[in-house]
């Protein structure tokens, strides 16, 4: 059973900084492009970056460019977002997401697995 499990989110500051990570199981994720997506209330879920399997190429929504860092470690089927800088627009339930290929796409649909989701809220 393929499983997406993101780490837990948290409650942060504006300005500051949060780490999430996706581990991925249930197969090998090497051929895949990893991405986060976020989901704020009353809001379609949104592209917020993405990664090629290499790691040799990311793709970063204007939102939050200079801001996030997505990383992977294949080794260990894991995914990571460095948040830094927050602001409270970023408040959202964040979500991993992988799909096979090395297209990074910014739509929801073209996903193939998702992760359930963990909250990240930034106070003013």
């Amino acid at each position: 059973q393929v499983q997406l499990v993101e780490s837990r989110g948290g409650l942060v500051q504006a300005g500051g900084s949060l780490r999430l990570s996706c581990a991925a199981s249930g197969r090998s994720f090497s051929n895949h492009v990893m991405s986060w997506f976020r989901q704020a209330p009353g809001k379609e879920r949104e592209f917020v970056v993405g990664i090629t399997w290499s790691g040799g190429s990311t793709y970063y929504a204007d939102s939050v460019k200079g801001r996030f860092t997505i990383s992977r470690d294949n080794a260990k089927n894991t995914v990571h977002l460095q948040m830094n800088s927050l602001k409270p627009a970023d408040t959202a339930v964040y979500y991993c997401a992988a799909r096979s290929g090395t297209y990074i796409s910014t739509r929801v649909y073209e996903y193939e697995y998702w992760g359930q989701g963990t909250q990240v809220t930034v106070s003013s």
